[in-house]
């Protein structure tokens, strides 16, 4: 593709650590560029949402990871992030949809401190409120996995693609936020597997140059 490539995202952004795992999984050249180094409000006008993260092609910007990772898919289909049966396909979608769509959206920063300063709650009980949702959807994924008609290496394949690279970011997520993960040893066992992968460690909030203290930066 002729377009530049830009990765507008921060080191503390889940989403943005999939768009990532993506580009990697799909040996994609890009530019990461933390919002953080832009001039004030330049980030808003370029996305008018103000999340994270957005990719810039060639000036023209896709906010949203879900719709960054479609056009990744259908721009730059080899190697897919999607296995090639319709049924696995749908699941895998399924799989990711409810991390990105259920479990990520409702316990994001933004919701936790409208928590806080709307409804007077605590630390303890904002944090009670969080593991809550968590677990509601670390239990499905569990049992998605664990209700497959074939074991798999990765979620729905021998290889990480699309339902692998929103789990990842989003068990580290679950620790952070104070979520005991030992109840779920089949989405710990696909971590084990992606975790050492070149394209997952590449894509870790400590190996951005805007984590505090990088070297990179």
């Amino acid at each position: 593709m002729s377009a530049s490539i830009r990765l507008l995202s921060r080191w503390k952004n889940s989403a943005g650590e999939r768009v990532r795992i993506a580009l990697n999984l799909k040996d994609i050249p890009y530019t990461y560029v933390p919002v953080g180094s832009l001039p004030p409000g330049t980030y808003r006008r370029l996305n008018p949402q103000g999340l994270l993260p957005a990719l810039d092609i060639g000036g023209r910007i896709i906010p949203q990871s879900s719709a960054i990772l479609a056009y990744l898919e259908e721009t730059y289909p080899f190697p897919s992030l999607l296995p090639a049966d319709p049924v696995l396909r749908a699941q895998a979608r399924g799989f990711a949809g409810l991390i990105a769509s259920e479990m990520h959206s409702i316990t994001v920063q933004r919701v936790r401190r409208f928590l806080q300063s709307d409804f007077d709650l605590d630390d303890t009980q904002v944090q009670h409120w969080v593991v809550h949702w968590l677990k509601l959807g670390l239990d499905g994924l569990e049992e998605t996995l664990q209700a497959r008609n074939e074991r798999f290496t990765f979620c729905f394949g021998e290889e990480p693609g699309w339902a692998d690279l929103h789990l990842i970011p989003q068990l580290a997520n679950a620790r952070r936020l104070g979520c005991d993960l030992s109840a779920y040893p089949q989405l710990l066992a696909v971590e084990e597997k992606c975790v050492g992968l070149e394209a997952f460690r590449r894509a870790r909030p400590e190996a951005q140059p805007d984590f505090p203290g990088s070297d990179a930066g």
